[in-house]
Protein backbone atom coordinates (compact mmCIF):
# COMPACT_ATOMS: atom_id res chain seq x y z
CA UNK A 1 0.00 0.00 0.00
CA UNK A 2 2.62 2.19 0.95
CA UNK A 3 4.01 1.98 -2.43
CA UNK A 4 1.53 2.27 -4.28
CA UNK A 5 1.06 6.02 -2.48
CA UNK A 6 4.44 6.33 -3.28
CA UNK A 7 4.06 5.89 -6.99
CA UNK A 8 1.08 7.66 -6.67
CA UNK A 9 2.86 10.60 -4.99
CA UNK A 10 5.91 10.11 -8.04
CA UNK A 11 3.24 10.75 -10.46
CA UNK A 12 1.93 13.71 -8.68
CA UNK A 13 4.98 15.33 -8.53
CA UNK A 14 5.96 14.34 -12.04
CA UNK A 15 2.24 15.92 -13.20
CA UNK A 16 2.96 18.61 -10.70
CA UNK A 17 6.26 19.53 -12.40
CA UNK A 18 5.29 19.20 -16.46
CA UNK A 19 5.76 22.84 -17.37
CA UNK A 20 2.36 24.38 -18.89
CA UNK A 21 2.46 25.09 -21.88
CA UNK A 22 0.31 27.99 -22.27
CA UNK A 23 2.92 29.27 -20.10
CA UNK A 24 6.18 28.37 -22.33
CA UNK A 25 4.14 29.85 -25.21
CA UNK A 26 3.80 32.89 -23.43
CA UNK A 27 7.67 32.78 -22.39
CA UNK A 28 8.55 32.00 -26.20
CA UNK A 29 6.62 35.39 -26.86
CA UNK A 30 9.00 37.13 -24.59
CA UNK A 31 12.10 35.74 -26.63
CA UNK A 32 10.55 36.69 -29.80
CA UNK A 33 10.11 40.06 -28.15
CA UNK A 34 13.83 40.62 -27.18
CA UNK A 35 14.49 39.89 -30.44
CA UNK A 36 12.13 42.82 -31.93
CA UNK A 37 14.30 45.06 -29.03
CA UNK A 38 17.35 44.69 -30.88
CA UNK A 39 16.15 45.23 -34.43
CA UNK A 40 14.72 48.55 -33.12
CA UNK A 41 17.03 49.55 -31.45
CA UNK A 42 19.41 48.77 -33.90
CA UNK A 43 17.13 50.64 -36.65
CA UNK A 44 16.77 53.75 -34.37
CA UNK A 45 21.52 53.50 -34.60
CA UNK A 46 21.82 53.54 -37.78
CA UNK A 47 19.14 56.62 -38.11
CA UNK A 48 20.59 58.94 -35.90
CA UNK A 49 24.06 58.02 -37.75
CA UNK A 50 22.74 58.44 -40.90
CA UNK A 51 19.71 61.50 -40.33
CA UNK A 52 22.97 64.03 -41.71
CA UNK A 53 23.99 62.34 -44.25
CA UNK A 54 20.43 63.97 -46.78
CA UNK A 55 22.93 64.10 -50.13
CA UNK A 56 22.09 67.88 -50.78
CA UNK A 57 18.19 67.21 -50.10
CA UNK A 58 15.59 67.77 -48.37
CA UNK A 59 15.71 67.54 -44.47
CA UNK A 60 12.97 66.79 -41.74
CA UNK A 61 12.28 70.40 -41.42
CA UNK A 62 11.35 70.42 -45.14
CA UNK A 63 9.45 67.18 -45.30
CA UNK A 64 8.10 65.83 -42.36
CA UNK A 65 4.08 67.88 -41.71
CA UNK A 66 3.80 67.52 -37.66
CA UNK A 67 0.24 67.81 -37.92
CA UNK A 68 -0.51 64.80 -39.09
CA UNK A 69 1.63 62.83 -37.54
CA UNK A 70 0.36 64.08 -33.66
CA UNK A 71 -2.61 62.76 -35.11
CA UNK A 72 -1.01 59.56 -35.74
CA UNK A 73 0.01 59.66 -32.69
CA UNK A 74 -2.88 60.22 -30.89
CA UNK A 75 -4.86 57.70 -32.61
CA UNK A 76 -2.13 54.62 -31.84
CA UNK A 77 -1.39 55.84 -28.41
CA UNK A 78 -5.33 55.61 -27.86
CA UNK A 79 -5.70 52.01 -29.49
CA UNK A 80 -3.17 50.94 -26.89
CA UNK A 81 -5.81 51.77 -24.11
CA UNK A 82 -8.49 50.19 -25.84
CA UNK A 83 -6.51 46.71 -26.36
CA UNK A 84 -5.88 47.19 -22.53
CA UNK A 85 -9.41 47.28 -22.33
CA UNK A 86 -10.31 44.62 -23.88
CA UNK A 87 -8.00 42.83 -21.37
CA UNK A 88 -10.15 44.07 -18.41
CA UNK A 89 -13.02 42.69 -20.11
CA UNK A 90 -11.70 39.31 -20.67
CA UNK A 91 -10.70 39.28 -17.03
CA UNK A 92 -14.31 39.81 -15.85
CA UNK A 93 -15.60 37.17 -18.76
CA UNK A 94 -17.19 39.73 -20.97
CA UNK A 95 -16.54 38.19 -24.40
CA UNK A 96 -18.96 40.72 -26.30
CA UNK A 97 -16.73 43.46 -24.47
CA UNK A 98 -13.59 42.10 -25.29
CA UNK A 99 -14.02 41.27 -29.05
CA UNK A 100 -15.56 45.00 -28.95
CA UNK A 101 -12.68 46.81 -27.94
CA UNK A 102 -10.75 44.39 -29.51
CA UNK A 103 -12.50 45.50 -33.36
CA UNK A 104 -12.13 48.86 -32.31
CA UNK A 105 -8.22 48.99 -31.83
CA UNK A 106 -8.46 47.17 -34.99
CA UNK A 107 -10.19 50.11 -36.75
CA UNK A 108 -7.64 52.27 -34.70
CA UNK A 109 -4.60 50.36 -36.02
CA UNK A 110 -6.01 50.47 -39.35
CA UNK A 111 -6.42 54.50 -39.59
CA UNK A 112 -2.99 54.64 -37.98
CA UNK A 113 -1.48 52.76 -41.06
CA UNK A 114 -3.68 54.62 -43.37
CA UNK A 115 -1.89 57.91 -41.82
CA UNK A 116 1.45 56.40 -42.18
CA UNK A 117 0.79 55.60 -45.77
CA UNK A 118 -0.62 59.02 -47.02
CA UNK A 119 2.80 60.31 -45.58
CA UNK A 120 4.43 58.35 -47.74
CA UNK A 121 3.27 58.81 -50.65
CA UNK A 122 3.27 62.39 -50.25
CA UNK A 123 6.88 61.98 -49.53
CA UNK A 124 7.24 59.98 -52.46
CA UNK A 125 5.48 62.88 -54.42
CA UNK A 126 8.02 65.55 -53.20
CA UNK A 127 10.89 63.71 -54.70
CA UNK A 128 11.84 62.24 -50.94
CA UNK A 129 11.94 58.57 -52.16
CA UNK A 130 13.85 55.57 -50.07
CA UNK A 131 16.77 56.21 -52.96
CA UNK A 132 17.22 59.68 -52.63
CA UNK A 133 19.68 59.94 -49.64
CA UNK A 134 20.97 57.93 -46.91
CA UNK A 135 18.96 59.65 -44.38
CA UNK A 136 15.57 58.76 -46.18
CA UNK A 137 16.52 55.15 -46.46
CA UNK A 138 16.95 55.31 -42.48
CA UNK A 139 13.60 56.66 -42.30
CA UNK A 140 11.87 54.71 -44.24
CA UNK A 141 13.19 51.50 -43.08
CA UNK A 142 12.78 52.20 -39.51
CA UNK A 143 9.53 53.81 -39.92
CA UNK A 144 8.26 51.12 -42.38
CA UNK A 145 9.43 48.56 -39.94
CA UNK A 146 7.06 49.67 -37.21
CA UNK A 147 4.19 50.32 -39.82
CA UNK A 148 4.96 46.40 -40.81
CA UNK A 149 4.61 45.13 -37.50
CA UNK A 150 1.84 47.08 -36.78
CA UNK A 151 -0.10 45.34 -40.08
CA UNK A 152 0.80 42.07 -38.70
CA UNK A 153 -0.70 43.07 -35.01
CA UNK A 154 -4.05 44.03 -37.36
CA UNK A 155 -3.92 41.15 -39.22
CA UNK A 156 -3.40 38.74 -35.88
CA UNK A 157 -5.95 40.85 -33.67
CA UNK A 158 -8.71 40.25 -36.46
CA UNK A 159 -7.67 36.50 -36.32
CA UNK A 160 -8.02 36.28 -32.71
CA UNK A 161 -11.76 38.02 -32.64
CA UNK A 162 -12.58 35.12 -35.06
CA UNK A 163 -11.46 32.64 -33.15
CA UNK A 164 -12.97 34.49 -29.45
CA UNK A 165 -16.43 34.02 -31.59
CA UNK A 166 -16.34 30.42 -32.44
CA UNK A 167 -14.68 29.05 -29.13
CA UNK A 168 -15.13 32.44 -26.38
CA UNK A 169 -12.67 32.68 -23.42
CA UNK A 170 -10.78 30.07 -23.06
CA UNK A 171 -7.16 28.88 -21.76
CA UNK A 172 -5.73 29.24 -25.19
CA UNK A 173 -7.63 32.61 -26.22
CA UNK A 174 -6.76 34.07 -23.06
CA UNK A 175 -3.41 33.42 -23.71
CA UNK A 176 -3.59 35.05 -27.13
CA UNK A 177 -5.29 38.21 -26.42
CA UNK A 178 -2.88 38.80 -23.17
CA UNK A 179 0.00 38.21 -25.63
CA UNK A 180 -1.46 40.52 -28.69
CA UNK A 181 -2.58 43.16 -25.97
CA UNK A 182 1.85 43.23 -24.91
CA UNK A 183 2.53 43.44 -28.23
CA UNK A 184 0.30 46.61 -29.06
CA UNK A 185 1.72 48.61 -26.11
CA UNK A 186 5.26 47.67 -27.21
CA UNK A 187 4.67 48.82 -30.95
CA UNK A 188 2.97 52.42 -28.96
CA UNK A 189 6.63 52.34 -27.14
CA UNK A 190 8.65 52.23 -29.77
CA UNK A 191 6.17 54.77 -32.01
CA UNK A 192 7.24 57.46 -29.05
CA UNK A 193 10.37 56.98 -29.33
CA UNK A 194 10.51 57.27 -33.24
CA UNK A 195 7.66 60.41 -32.87
CA UNK A 196 10.21 62.12 -30.26
CA UNK A 197 13.58 61.02 -32.11
CA UNK A 198 12.70 61.32 -35.53
CA UNK A 199 10.01 63.55 -35.98
CA UNK A 200 10.29 66.22 -33.41
CA UNK A 201 14.20 66.58 -32.87
CA UNK A 202 14.20 66.27 -36.65
CA UNK A 203 11.84 69.89 -37.00
CA UNK A 204 13.45 71.59 -34.30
Amino acid sequence: MAQVNGHAHVLSSEHHDHPDLEEMRTFGFWIYLMTDVIIFGTLFAAYIVLQGNRNGGPGPAELFQLGGIMASTFILLTSSYTSGLAVLAMHKGKLQALMGWLGVTVLLGAAFIVLEVNEFIHLVHEGATISTSAFLSAFFTLVGTHGLHVSLGLVWMAALIIQLAKHGITPVTKRKVNVISLFWHFLDVVWIFVFTIVYLMGVR
